[in-house]
């Protein structure tokens, strides 16, 4: 059996030449999602803290339903923030996205790598032996 972890790169996310979305550990079951920002499926960053925020959970959402598990399984998200943006809208965005989901979550202020990104959201999940995603 192969245990190297695999890319996970759904179509619908724009495909990064450097980066993956995600990495599926096959023997450990553990999916790292890469860090997701507010840029849609043509590689454009939407405008706002809020926006940004709503569209990353989504693209984080997505990597998950592709390997095979869903935001129930999430067990660590970091979120990256400007330091500069007042973070009230994204908290609002995330509590949309979300819902009353409790994960284990660390934010920190750093200076963006693209420029206009204002968040940047990633994760680790577990991803269920049988394939089946929810809350058991």
């Amino acid at each position: 059996m192969d245990v190297r972890p695999t890319p996970v790169d759904p179509p619908a996310l724009y495909r990064s030449p450097a980066f993956t979305q995600g990495m599926l550990a096959p023997a450990a079951r553990t999916l790292y999602v890469g860090g997701q920002n507010g840029v849609d499926a043509d590689g454009a960053l939407v405008e706002g803290l809020g926006p940004q925020t709503e569209l990353a959970l989504r693209n984080l959402l997505t990597v998950l339903e592709a390997a095979g598990t869903d935001a129930d399984h999430v067990v660590r998200m970091t979120i990256y923030l400007d330091p500069g943006v007042d973070p009230t809208d994204g908290y609002a965005a995330t509590a949309t996205v979300w819902g009353g989901r409790r994960t284990a979550v660390t934010v920190l202020g750093v200076a963006p790598a693209r420029e206009g990104a204002l968040v940047e959201i990633d994760a680790i999940a577990t991803v269920p032996d049988d394939g089946t995603t929810g809350a058991a």
